[in-house]
């Protein structure tokens, strides 16, 4: 089996990129495969065939020549992850690929399910009704003719995947009616548990510091707890200036090595999303360590059962579970240690049915 991964990048930087690699690894033993990526992290080398190729992490329209590529490495299966130029799109599309929808950005053109004021949609996609999560409406209209040109695109691959059975309603709710659509979540992939952290216990926050990600409403609710430990921030971001709240620890963005000790140091992970999280690999991560999760009910948290999950935008309810895990009555669950076997097995039976009809 031939297998053609097609990615923005080639980093460990995020929760997708890591997964991507894990895919990658869990599929040595049964495929060749090449990934194509539109720019790397430098130093990072992989032990399968690369190749780089301008615009694909293109956010939009963008020139991107794939079919030399195709023609050349012949693949059984073209595999398209967190790719969002429509160009680079269509052409995958045009060859028969199937596609993995990480976010939203393929079907909602405003912030992930987030209304301007700041409230979850629960509706149907309009082009009247997200109008009104604009402010500019020149702006606008290029955003909306951006996610319908990738909507159209992904319309017509041959499968694809999603990591939650929320994101499979959005994607059914925004008109992709096809039985071809694939609930297979992520696994945990280069985090080492047996690694040991001796420092003073913490509360961890893990995710790039923008508004949608709620740091602002996960330092509010540490504050509201009022625990003797201290608020690790492991990420980067524009909100990193707008925080001068006293008792926390700033890690700013760290790799694999660095996450695993600060999940084994931490005594919760505190979760506040403001737009629809899609999964939210972070939260399991922090199982894999047997490390309590404490969340909002956003998007696709729940289907992964968070230890403490409270209602959206409820930043005391936040605080109350944060207390209630750090007394010790709410006790960790950890994982199924047999995820990752289950989830790379379903995914070799879709790159199977992709084979049979081509």
């Amino acid at each position: 089996m031939r297998i053609l991964h097609l990615n923005n990048r080639l980093s460990r930087r995020g929760g997708a990129d890591l997964h991507l690699l894990g895919v990658i690894d869990d599929l040595k033993s049964v495929a060749q495969q090449c990934l194509a990526y539109g720019r790397r992290d430098d130093g990072l080398e992989l032990d399968i065939e690369t190749a780089s190729v301008g615009g694909l992490d293109a956010r939009t329209p963008r020139p991107c020549s794939l079919q030399e590529l195709f023609h050349s490495y012949r693949p059984d299966v073209v595999h398209v992850h967190n790719v969002m130029n429509p160009k680079a799109l269509v052409q995958a599309a045009d060859w028969g690929a199937m596609m993995t929808v990480q976010d939203h950005r393929t079907f909602c053109p405003g912030r992930g399910k987030q209304k301007l004021d700041g409230s979850v949609c629960r509706e149907v996609q309009s082009k009247d009704l997200c109008r009104s999560c604009f402010t500019e409406d020149s702006y606008f209209e290029e955003i909306w003719d951006l996610t319908q040109e990738r909507m159209d695109a992904l319309k017509r691959m041959k499968a694809v995947v999603v990591l939650s059975d929320y994101m499979k309603n959005e994607l059914i709710q925004a008109g992709v009616q096809k039985p071809e659509i694939h609930v297979i979540p992520p696994f945990v992939h280069g985090l080492d548990s047996g690694s040991e952290n001796t420092s003073k216990p913490c509360v961890l926050f893990v995710g790039r510091l923008v508004a949608s990600k709620g740091i602002q409403d996960v330092v509010r609710a540490g504050q509201l707890a009022e625990t003797d430990l201290p608020l690790v921030i492991a990420g980067a971001g524009p909100e990193r200036g707008k925080i001068g709240a006293p008792g926390i620890e700033w890690a700013g963005w760290v790799g694999p090595e660095e996450l695993a000790l600060l999940y084994q140091r931490a005594a919760a992970l505190v979760m506040a999303p403001r737009w629809q999280e899609p999964f939210g690999i972070v939260g399991l991560e922090a199982k894999h360590f047997k490390l309590p999760v404490v969340a909002w009910e956003s998007g696709g948290i729940a289907e992964w059962e968070p230890e403490v999950l409270v209602s959206w935008g409820d930043v005391s309810g936040l605080a109350a579970g944060l207390r209630s895990v750090l007394s010790g009555k709410v006790l960790p669950q950890g994982t199924n240690s047999d995820d990752t076997v289950e989830q790379v097995g379903e995914l070799k039976r879709v790159y199977q049915c992709m084979m049979a009809t081509m």
